[in-house]
C-alpha cells in the first residue's frame, strides 16, 4: 500500500496523471488454490472488496479506474487453451464461465464506486477491452461479412455488450447455444444473465478502454460439432494475414494502421459513442538484438496514430493514448524476449541500466505537437531520432566494458586488497617471531 501510495505521489508531483488497473491477470495465488480462482463466483466479492480498498486508500489522488485490463486474454489463455495461469484446458466451458464472474466482479465494483465514492472523489471507473480488426476476406460475399462481424462480437462484444447493453451479443448465445444442443447439453456453454443482473450490469462503465495490436482477414469455416467444444470453433471462422503486411517481431504482430481506425469507428457506433482511452497499442522488437534504433516503432506509431486522429475527425470520442509501452519488460509466456518499451532495458545488469530508443525522441515529438504539423517537419524528427540512437547504441554497446570494470571495483580490487593486508599480518608475525 505504501508502495503505490508513494508511487501515484511521484507521479503527481511530475505532473503525470494516474490511470491505475487493478486487475491484469494476476489474481492472487490463495483465491485459484482455494476458491478455483475465477472458474468461481465468489471472486466477484472478492474483487468488489479489493477494489473498495483501492478506491478508498489512494481515490483522493487517482481519478481514472480500470476495472480489468484485457479479460478476454485472461479467460481464453487461462481457461481455454492453458498458456497463461491457472493453466487450465477447460474447452468451450471454462472461458465462457470466467468471463460471466469477471463481468459481474466488474459491475460490482463499479457500483460500489458510484454509491460510496464517487461523490467524493470524484473519479470515473472503465474497463480496457482488447481487440484486433476483424475485415471481411472478400467484400463482395455476404457469408465473409457474417464472419468479420461474429469475429468482433466474439472479441469486443462479449464483454462490452453486457456493459453497454445489458446481455451477450445475439450470434454469441446462438452459434453456442446450437452447438451446445448439436453436442447433447441441455443448456447451453456460455453462461445466462437473469433479468436482475442484466439491469445491474447495464451502463457501469464511465469509458471504455480499448487496447489494439493489429488485423486480420475474416473468412467464414464451418466446424463440426462432433469435434468438441471449443472457442475456436464456436465461432465459425478462420483468421488470415496479408504477407505483404510487415512483420514485427512477435509471431502474431502485423503492422495494418487502417485497421486501428475502423475499430475505433466500430466501439463508437456500436456502444453509444462513448468516452474511449486507448490503453494498449505498440509493437515489438523486431529482431531479438539490442537494436536502439527501432526504426519499424517509429513507423508503427506513425501510422497508428495517424488513423487515430483521422477516427477522432470521424467523430469517434477519444480522450487519450498510451503506448505499449514504456519499458521492455515481463511478457507473460515471452518472458523478457519480446521487447515492446521505448526503453531498452538490460536484464542481466543487476542494476537494469535503461536506454532510449529512437522512438523516445519521435513519440516526444509526436507528444508537443498533438499530432503530425507537416511532412517536412515529421521526416526531420525521424532522422534526429535516428541520429540520437546512434550515440546510445554506442554507449550500448560499451556496457559489457563497463559491467566488466565494475566487476573489477567490487570484486577483484577488494579481493586483493584482502590478500594484500593477510600477506602484510602474516610478514609482520614472522618478523616478531624473529625479533623475540
Amino acid at each position: 500500500m505504501k508502495f503505490y501510495s508513494d508511487l501515484i505521489d511521484a507521479l503527481l508531483s511530475s505532473n503525470v496523471t494516474p490511470i491505475v488497473t487493478l486487475h491484469h491477470w494476476d489474481l492472487p495465488q490463495l483465491l485459484q488454490v482455494k476458491y478455483g480462482g475465477w472458474q468461481n463466483v465468489s471472486m466477484a466479492n472478492y474483487f468488489r472488496d479489493y477494489a473498495n480498498l483501492c478506491f478508498e486508500a489512494f481515490g483522493d489522488r487517482v481519478k481514472h479506474w480500470i476495472t480489468f485490463s484485457d479479460p478476454r486474454a485472461m479467460a481464453e489463455k487461462g481457461y481455454e487453451t492453458g498458456h497463461h495461469a491457472p493453466g487450465l484446458k477447460l474447452r468451450g466451458t471454462g472461458l465462457y464461465k470466467t468471463a460471466h464472474h469477471i463481468i459481474k466482479a466488474h459491475a460490482q465494483a463499479w457500483h460500489s464506486y458510484n454509491t460510496t465514492w464517487r461523490s467524493k472523489q470524484q473519479g470515473l471507473v472503465g474497463i480496457s477491452l482488447n481487440c484486433d480488426w476483424g475485415e471481411p476476406l472478400d467484400i463482395s460475399n455476404p457469408k465473409d461479412i457474417e464472419a468479420a462481424e461474429r469475429y468482433l462480437q466474439f472479441c469486443l462484444g462479449w464483454f462490452a455488450n453486457p456493459i453497454y447493453a445489458g446481455d451477450y451479443p445475439q450470434v454469441m448465445k446462438d452459434y453456442i447455444g446450437r452447438k451446445s444442443a448439436e453436442q447433447g447439453l441441455e443448456m447451453s456453454r456460455l453462461p445466462v444473465f437473469s433479468l436482475q443482473e442484466k439491469s445491474y450490469i447495464k451502463g457501469t462503465s464511465d469509458f471504455l478502454g480499448l487496447g489494439h495490436f493489429t488485423t486480420r482477414y475474416i473468412t467464414e469455416r464451418n466446424y463440426p460439432s462432433r469435434q468438441g467444444p471449443s472457442y475456436q470453433n464456436d465461432r465459425d471462422l478462420i483468421e488470415l494475414v496479408d504477407p505483404d503486411w510487415p512483420n514485427l517481431g512477435s509471431t502474431w504482430l502485423y503492422a495494418v494502421p487502417w485497421g486501428f481506425r475502423r475499430l475505433l469507428n466500430f466501439a463508437q457506433t456500436q456502444y453509444g459513442n462513448p468516452p474511449i482511452y486507448v490503453m494498449e497499442n505498440g509493437a515489438s522488437q523486431k529482431f531479438h538484438c539490442t537494436q536502439l534504433c527501432d526504426e519499424w516503432r517509429i513507423q508503427y506509431l506513425k501510422g497508428y496514430i495517424n488513423e487515430m486522429l483521422k477516427a477522432i475527425k470521424d467523430g469517434a470520442n477519444i480522450k487519450g493514448y498510451t503506448s505499449w509501452s514504456l519499458l521492455d519488460k515481463f511478457e507473460w509466456e515471452k518472458g523478457y524476449s519480446d521487447r515492446y518499451g521505448f526503453y531498452y532495458v538490460e536484464f542481466n545488469d543487476r542494476n537494469k541500466p535503461r536506454y532510449p530508443k529512437a522512438s523516445v525522441q519521435y513519440y516526444k515529438k509526436i507528444i508537443i505537437a498533438s499530432g503530425f504539423p507537416n511532412p517536412r517537419e515529421v521526416e526531420s524528427w525521424h532522422q534526429k531520432a535516428l541520429e540520437t540512437c546512434s550515440i546510445n547504441n554506442q554507449m550500448l554497446a560499451a556496457e559489457p566494458l563497463l559491467r566488466h570494470m565494475q566487476m573489477v571495483t567490487e570484486v577483484v580490487v577488494p579481493t586483493v586488497c584482502s590478500l594484500c593486508i593477510l600477506i602484510a599480518a602474516v610478514l609482520l608475525m614472522l618478523l616478531m617471531r624473529r625479533q623475540s
